[in-house]
C-alpha cells in the first residue's frame, strides 16, 4: 500500500509562502494514501489560477486544463476509466466565475468525482482582483471603490442545486480537510468540498486569523445532521455560509455512471474494443 510520501514528486511548488493551498496538496496526498490508493489510481485534473498548478504537484496522472474547465475534463476522465479515482480542483475564480456553469451541471448530474475548491476570495494569480467570492464593498484593484456584487455562497449553491455531498474546511485543519477528502472520495456520487484557503499576499482582509474567528465547526450545532438538506440549508444561511465538516450528505441517490445502461465497470484502457468481422460489416452496413 502506497503511503503519502509516495504521491509526493520533485515538483516545488511556486506558492507564496503561508499559502493555504500547500494544505490542500498534503491533504490530498494523505487522504490518497489512507484510501489504499497507488498513485497510477488517482488522477488530478485542474483549471488555471494558483490552485491550478496543484495537478503537477501530487505523483499521479495529472492533467492542467484551461480556466473553468477543469470539471468537464475531469468527468470525460471518470467516463472513459471508471476505475480510477477523479479528484478536480481549482479556485473560487475557476469554480464560482467562469466555470459556474459546469459547476452546477456537475453537481446536477451526481458525477463520481470529487470537487475542491481552493476558496481565497480573490483573484490571486493575476495580481490581486474581485472574485465571485469576495464580499460586498470588498476593495481591489478591479473594485477601487468596493464591490456592488454579492458574494457566491458555495454551500447554499450546491445544496439548492442537488448535490449529494457537500463540506466546507479551512486550510489550516490539516487532519480535518484531510478526513473530508478521505470520505469525498469514497462517496459514490459527485463531492463538493470548499476549503477556506486564505490568500497571504493580496487578500489582507480575509486572513488566517479572520477565518479563525468566524468559521462554525458543524461539531459545536447540537443535535446536527448532516443527512437533512433543508436545515443543512438553514444553518448555512444563519451562519453566514461559514460552516465547517461535512454538511450534507446523501447516500441513497445512484452516481451518474450507475445509471448509465451497459455501462462497464472496467475502464476503456482495460477493455477489447477491437471488432468482430460480422460487427464491423454490420456497422459499415448502416453507412452504404
Amino acid at each position: 500500500m502506497a503511503t503519502f510520501k509516495e504521491f509526493r514528486n520533485n515538483v516545488k511548488p511556486n506558492w507564496c509562502p503561508g499559502c493555504g493551498d500547500f494544505t490542500v496538496q498534503a491533504s490530498i496526498q494523505r487522504a490518497a494514501a489512507n484510501v489504499g490508493l497507488e498513485p497510477e489510481q488517482l488522477a488530478v485534473v485542474s483549471g488555471i489560477g494558483c490552485s491550478g498548478r496543484i495537478s503537477g504537484y501530487v505523483n499521479c496522472y495529472g492533467f492542467h486544463g484551461v480556466h473553468g474547465r477543469a470539471l468537464p475534463i475531469a468527468q470525460g476522465l471518470k467516463m472513459a476509466n471508471r476505475e480510477l479515482t477523479v479528484i478536480a480542483a481549482g479556485g473560487d475564480g475557476d469554480g464560482f466565475a467562469i466555470g459556474m456553469g459546469h459547476t452546477i451541471h456537475a453537481i446536477r448530474r451526481n458525477m463520481d468525482i470529487t470537487y475542491i475548491v481552493m476558496d481565497n476570495q480573490i483573484y490571486g494569480l493575476t495580481k490581486g482582483q474581485t472574485s465571485p467570492r469576495s464580499a460586498s464593498g470588498f476593495v481591489t484593484k478591479s473594485t477601487p471603490a468596493g464591490s456592488i456584487e454579492s458574494a457566491v455562497s458555495p454551500i447554499e449553491l450546491a445544496l439548492s442545486a442537488g448535490a449529494t455531498f457537500v463540506a466546507q474546511s479551512f486550510s489550516s485543519d490539516l487532519k480535518g480537510l484531510t478526513d473530508l477528502i478521505e470520505r469525498g472520495i469514497k462517496h459514490k456520487g459527485f463531492s463538493l468540498i470548499n476549503v477556506f484557503s486564505p490568500c497571504v499576499t493580496y487578500n489582507k482582509i480575509n486572513t488566517y486569523d479572520w477565518f479563525k474567528e468566524n468559521i462554525v465547526p458543524v461539531e459545536s450545532i447540537e443535535g446536527y445532521d448532516s443527512h437533512d438538506r433543508i436545515k443543512a440549508m438553514s444553518y448555512s444561511m444563519a451562519n453566514k455560509g461559514m460552516l465547517t465538516g461535512l454538511i450534507y450528505q446523501d447516500t441513497e441517490q445512484p452516481s451518474y455512471d450507475a445509471l448509465v445502461p451497459g455501462f462497464k465497470e472496467q475502464g476503456l484502457a482495460n477493455q477489447d474494443i477491437r471488432l468482430s468481422a460480422e460487427e464491423f460489416d454490420k456497422l459499415m452496413a448502416e453507412f452504404a
